[in-house]
């Protein structure tokens, strides 16, 4: 059925004040010293033309995946493209972390030739390659977080963690005049043993140790904020169709840790509360993990959509209870774990990208980092040649149009209409609306109040999984000199206006 929707920009209630750099992302360590990653997928598997099917192996996922893997460099840093795409997209918070971080050794005084890599890590990362990070972060106006090494090379699992190896990062950083501004102790910690921690490693284990990380922190760089968990899953958080009982990582990890499990006991205080979230697991796991897959069909369900914001409302409570008042980061977020799914790149993917960021901002304040700047399937720039993705030029708009203040919009979600509403960016007496008609046959009405601006979003020729995304009818694809295409907003008269299936729909009034 059609919906109708009425805008009253004079009458929506205040919630509260959204963290500015609610848009921000990953630079994985893999990229910063290259590594092993999922090849990508092929045009015809991300077009949907070519099918993508795994057969599962009784000798694991290892075995499984072999053939579907690649060893690639490390990303490079200065490239011009890129430094001039990532300021495009402004001041944020840029994370070097994930499970790579884990087990890498930070070679600064040159010990191992190249391809050595000490017993018990699984990487070394150079001088070169972490000032490449540092001048990449002072030069875009980033604010860095990481992560630190917690691996058997590091430590026992009976041993309690020792500093020297953190104390070498977070000192050559700041001598360097790029200070690391916020760290957690592990990658999705729940993974224990899997995540890279050391063999025989529990959750009582992780207590202690993230308490010796979080002391020597206050100790020694009191600014840096503390952040934690960042797990990816409690006893009632799945990835998938809870419906249907999704799947999360404790279907493939040896062992696994509740939120509960991680947080109950922990002495030292979090400056900021985070967790993990993906809408599903991508094609590549979903022979395996079956319940944790979302198909392309249903991308644009409510069902799928309402993923990101059942993890917040799970995780809320958790937040509440053993960190009071602290913000919410999801520290990775992305369509899909694995290295997301073949529609990803696509059109198709930005229901679920501005929908993530109207709903959380809605329920909480804080952070989100999209898993990746430029190195996977569901990165904003496609790796090697940096080309935007729609999602890169989505989170544009919102990043131009969306104010810090957040009201409730008074119209429930549903079908057609998912409206969120928060202050104009450039004129805080103005509202803008994001309105996504996620109908694939039903278009949406909407009253509006005043002469406004709109930007209207769809894939090219109206295709769902279109490479190319269009604003107001307009091919969004770069200049010259990787100049941005125009993203003004078209005037819009009072009355009523139709929006179409399947597009997303910013609206200043």
């Amino acid at each position: 059925m059609a919906e109708f929707v009425k805008l009253n920009p004079s009458e929506v209630k205040f919630l509260h004040e959204q963290n500015p750099d609610l848009v921000s992302y990953n630079v994985e360590f893999a990229e910063v010293t290259g590594g092993t990653f999922w090849k990508a997928y092929t045009p015809e598997q991300i077009a949907g033309t070519e099918d993508f099917y795994v057969e599962p192996s009784a000798d694991g996922i290892a075995a499984m995946y072999k053939d579907l893997m690649q060893v690639y460099p490390p990303v490079d840093l200065y490239n011009p493209k890129l430094r001039k795409l990532t300021k495009d997209l402004g001041t944020c918070w840029c994370r070097v972390s994930g499970t790579w971080a884990t087990k890498t050794y930070y070679d600064f005084d040159g010990e191992y030739a190249p391809g050595q890599v000490p017993e018990g890590y699984l990487n070394v990362l150079t001088k070169e390659q972490w000032i490449g990070v540092l001048d990449f972060v002072r030069d875009c106006g980033l604010k860095l977080k990481v992560s630190v090494a917690n691996c058997p090379g590091l430590h026992s699992a009976e041993e309690p963690w020792p500093s020297h190896e953190a104390e070498k990062l977070f000192k050559f950083s700041k001598e360097y005049g790029v200070p690391i501004m916020a760290a957690e102790f592990a990658n999705e910690p729940n993974m224990l043993e899997d995540t890279g921690f050391p063999k025989g490693y529990t959750a009582a284990h992780y207590r202690r140790d993230a308490d010796l990380f979080a002391k020597w922190l206050k100790e020694n760089y009191p600014e840096c904020l503390y952040v934690g968990t960042s797990d990816t899953g409690g006893a009632d958080v799945v990835f998938g169709k809870p419906n249907q009982g999704g799947g999360g990582v404790e279907q493939i990890a040896r062992e696994s840790a509740t939120a509960d499990e991680l947080l109950n006991g922990l002495e030292m205080p979090l400056d900021v509360f985070s967790y993990h979230y993906y809408n599903g697991i991508s094609d590549r796991l979903a022979s395996v993990m079956p319940n944790g897959h979302w198909d392309a069909s249903e991308a644009n369900s409510e069902a799928f959509l309402d993923t990101a914001m059942s993890f917040c409302r799970a995780y809320i409570p958790y937040r509440d209870k053993y960190a009071p008042g602290t913000e919410m980061w999801v520290t990775e977020s992305g369509e899909a774990g694995g290295g997301g799914s073949t529609w990803s790149s696509t059109y198709l993917d930005v229901l679920r990208t501005l929908n993530e960021l109207g709903g959380f901002s809605a329920l909480t304040k804080g952070v989100i980092f999209h898993n990746t700047l430029t190195a996977s399937d569901y990165a904003y720039l496609a790796r090697f040649v940096h080309d935007p993705r729609p999602n890169f030029f989505a989170v544009k708009l919102w990043i131009e149009l969306m104010g810090t203040n957040v009201y409730a919009s008074g119209e429930p979600v549903r079908e057609g209409a998912h409206v969120y509403v928060q202050s104009y960016k450039k004129d805080a007496t103005k509202k803008c609306y994001l309105i996504i008609n996620n109908s694939e046959t039903e278009t949406t009405t909407v009253d509006v109040p005043n002469d406004g601006l709109i930007w209207v979003l769809n894939g090219k020729d109206g295709v769902k999984r279109a490479t190319v995304m269009t604003l107001n009818g307009r091919d969004l694809v770069l200049g010259e000199n990787w100049e941005l295409p125009d993203l003004s907003g078209a005037p819009v008269a009072a009355g009523k206006v139709e929006l179409a299936p399947m597009t997303c729909t910013f609206l200043v009034v």
